[in-house]
């Protein structure tokens, strides 16, 4: 195996890659607009709800109420009266509706309960399902701050002191933008060097190599070194330039730390879309393949749903995939600033998979060349 031939059979692999618009439009894409809509567009996220009121009372505690809510969670409530809040609901105008009845204020000053209506537009689900929550919290705040100022309100004989670590504002936009990142590596990691391969076959030069003093350990590093260099570059733009500069989003952590722990995934990644471009053969194989694939990768490597929360085996089953360590290494080092004295585990399990694949690829290429 000779250097000279890794490095210049992975600069035609570069050369190849800029002229292939399509995936260089990809790559641009994945790090840049899927980051940043990423972390705008969180499905669990409340942000500009539209919200009127229905004040039947017109008391100062309801005026407080209606005061209570403002961007960016709620748009600036309308005021509406009660014949237009189902009107305007039918229409979609509204996703909350809040009816303030009569006589509220009077009613909380003698002691009594009554009742605040509150009408969701349920096919909104993303804002219903937060959203009743955080009306419920404003309301009662907005109430029980109102009665402590008029007459004595029992405390509780407990004080919950909530300390938020990693993140003290429950932004989820930090973590939106970070899992966007770490899926964009996986993913087009294994696109690009599949790509690659594929590219080699329908172009027919796959045949020219053949004839070439090279062997296929040097053919399959230099679509790995080429890809992985592309992909990690791509990464370090969007962790600095997008993550950092444009959405203003804290790293914790080294990212030197971080680039290191992307290599190795890269090396493991790499070598899996060289062993899905064997199996394919073709690109719509290829793209068949690769939804049964990444889906399972991405879903049940712990960067969607916490993988405590998965059945035992899925846990186990997963550890064999490199993203879950890749997972893991991330979410330590960016968002809690982990050192290399807690990631090395992952660093050791990503060496060791990665060492697997890499045969398993290389058995399976050198096949392909026949």
């Amino acid at each position: 195996m000779r250097l000279a031939n890794i490095l210049q059979l992975g600069g035609k692999e570069l050369r190849g890659l800029r002229r292939d618009p399509m995936l260089l439009l990809l790559v641009v894409y994945a790090f840049t607009l899927s980051v940043y809509s990423g972390s705008r567009a969180i499905p669990e996220t409340l942000n500009k709800a539209a919200i009127a009121i229905v004040d039947e009372d017109q008391s100062p505690i309801s005026a407080r109420i209606v005061a209570a809510f403002y961007p960016p969670y709620f748009t600036p409530p309308k005021l509406i009266t009660q014949p237009e809040m189902d009107r305007r609901m039918d229409a979609g105008l509204d996703t909350f509706a809040l009816d303030i009845p009569p006589n509220f204020q009077r009613d909380l000053l003698a002691g009594r309960s009554p009742t605040v209506q509150l009408n969701i537009d349920a096919t909104r689900m993303s804002q219903a399902f937060t959203g009743g929550g955080y009306v419920q919290s404003i309301v009662s705040g907005e109430v029980t701050a109102f009665l402590e100022r008029n007459r004595m309100v029992a405390s509780l004989p407990v004080d919950l002191a909530l300390r938020a670590r990693f993140n003290p504002q429950l932004d989820k936009s930090w973590f939106g933008s970070i899992h966007n990142v770490i899926s964009s590596i996986t993913m087009l990691s294994i696109v690009l060097t599949g790509a690659a391969l594929i590219r080699e076959r329908e172009h027919g030069t796959i045949e020219h190599l053949l004839v070439m003093p090279v062997t296929a350990v040097e053919i399959m590093l230099s679509k790995i070194w080429s890809m992985g260099l592309v992909v990690l570059l791509a990464s370090t733009v969007s962790i600095v330039f997008v993550i950092q500069w444009l959405l203003a989003v804290p790293i914790e952590g080294s990212i030197a730390l971080f680039l290191a722990a992307t290599a190795l995934h890269l090396f493991a990644t790499t070598c899996m879309g060289v062993f899905l471009a064997t199996v394919a053969g073709t690109m719509p194989q290829f793209g068949m393949l690769l939804m049964l694939v990444l889906l399972p990768l991405q879903v049940l490597s712990g960067g969607v749903t916490p993988r405590e929360s998965m059945p035992e085996i899925v846990q186990t089953l997963m550890l064999a995939a490199p993203n879950t360590h890749f997972v893991i290494m991330a979410q330590a080092i960016l968002f809690r600033g982990a050192g290399f004295e807690v990631v090395w585990p992952q660093f050791a399990a990503l060496l060791a998979i990665g060492s697997v694949l890499f045969a398993l690829a290389l058995r399976r290429f050198r096949a392909f060349m026949r």
